[in-house]
């Protein structure tokens, strides 16, 4: 079964608001089986919404729509969807008595617009609104379902998931999509396609759909199947799963389950730390605490993480983490020999496990010819060892920032476990 999502009003169209409604009505859907194939966004404009309306039926099995259906003359979804249908509006007697109540319960008077927003359309559906006065309506045509709510989220929420949903559950028999997706970390979008190039053609033949979704210091891979087996599909893809890791298992960092928040870097190394009894410090100076804002922001912080000093300039390096001040007259703060002293110095100061350094040209300025925007290095130390690497990263000051700061967090991941 196909669904498409339309959303209505001028405020998604300049961007005066974000469209969070169709975000979470495909994670609903999905999660119930319907295949969300098509999302559109139209302005307050009766041509507009029948234009949209007409292509979505040729489509889609389910349409639905939100927004526009306020009291105020802006608000123009009933009137054209009861056209649409050619369906007079008439009004509900029971949504007039919900509405009445409504207000009544706020000690306010029943107002005649408010009234107005008992009209529905003849021989729709109606979906009760357990949390406003616009109610839902539900219509067909030539056998698409086409169901229009309030655009206000909650509202729409509660529709969706304590009546829409269900009914349409319990009158069809769905399939199940399953996804899994796989975080990588160290390796670029188009390097990661390389690698695995072999195994991703023989996906097709599986009927298993493989989606990249890379973003700074971090390549996402999504793997969908369907069918109407649920245990049939997660066996068969958790089996490409462990295939995949033989290939590319080193970039490999966590997992992330459908529908819930994907697990960050920085959440994967704290639970690490904390699983083992272990802590971490910090030198941050081209990313200027960024690195210790994403730990700290995990609860639980204060279990793995000792504490963090931000010494951005030469002076505070050598003063607060005695780096060797002929490092800066020879190789430079940027350097291999100054992010192993940072490391290792912040380590004793906060007597942690591990330590993290970082030090680089985020940008736009304060570049050379031999050190362009966006070189850096790292290093992580423990009490044994230490390692630092160099990386270079692109021109832009906040994406250099995020990429050092994931590279340090899965450096630092493999670090400790290669001390396994």
């Amino acid at each position: 079964m196909k669904a498409e999502l339309l959303t209505i009003g001028d405020e998604i169209l300049i961007g005066q608001i974000v469209n969070t409604n169709s975000v979470w009505m495909a994670l609903q859907l999905n999660q119930c089986g319907i295949a969300v194939t098509h999302m559109s966004s139209v302005g307050d404009d009766v041509a507009a919404i029948v234009n949209a309306l007409d292509a979505a039926s040729t489509r889609a099995d389910l349409v639905f729509i939100t927004g526009g259906l306020g009291p105020t003359k802006d608000d123009i979804t009933k009137k054209t969807f009861a056209d649409y249908f050619d369906a007079p509006l008439e009004t509900d007697e029971e949504v007039l008595e919900s509405i009445v109540n409504f207000f009544s319960r706020r000690g306010r008077e029943t107002t005649l617009i408010n009234r107005q927003q008992a009209l529905v359309p003849k021989g729709c559906f109606v979906v009760k609104n357990l949390h406003g006065t616009a109610p839902g309506m539900w219509m067909q045509k030539k056998g698409v379902q086409f169901i229009s709510m309030p655009g206000v989220p909650y509202e729409m929420e509660a529709m969706m998931s304590n009546i829409i949903l269900p009914k349409i559950i319990s009158e069809n028999k769905l399939p199940h999509i399953y996804h899994r997706t796989i975080l990588t970390n160290g390796i670029g979008e188009s390097a990661l396609a390389e690698l695995i190039e072999s195994w991703e053609d023989q996906l097709a033949a599986k009927r298993i759909k493989l989606a990249y979704l890379p973003q700074t210091g971090m390549v996402r891979l999504r793997l969908s199947a369907n069918g109407p087996d649920l245990q049939l599909l997660r066996e068969k893809i958790d089996a490409e799963v462990e295939a995949l890791k033989t290939i590319a298992g080193q970039y490999v960092f966590g997992y992330e389950n459908y529908g819930e928040e994907t697990p960050g870097i920085a959440k994967v190394l704290s639970q690490l730390l904390r699983e083992r009894g272990e802590s971490i410090a910090l030198a941050e100076s081209c990313t200027g605490g960024y690195v210790s804002s994403l730990i700290t922001a995990i609860a639980g912080a204060s279990e793995v993480f000792k504490g963090a000093i931000v010494p951005y300039t030469n002076l505070a390096k050598q003063e607060l983490l005695q780096v060797d001040p002929n490092i800066f007259q020879t190789t430079g703060s940027v350097s291999k020999e100054c992010v192993i002293q940072l490391a290792e110095h912040v380590r004793q100061k906060f007597n942690s496990t591990y330590a993290i350094s970082i030090s680089g040209i985020a940008g736009p300025g304060g570049a050379t010819p031999e050190k362009p925007v966006g070189t850096v290095w790292i290093a992580v130390c423990s009490a044994e060892k230490t390692q630092a690497l160099h990386f270079q990263f692109g021109e832009h000051r906040q994406r250099n920032i995020v990429a050092t700061a994931a590279a340090a967090l899965g450096l630092t991941r493999k670090f400790i476990l290669k001390e396994e």
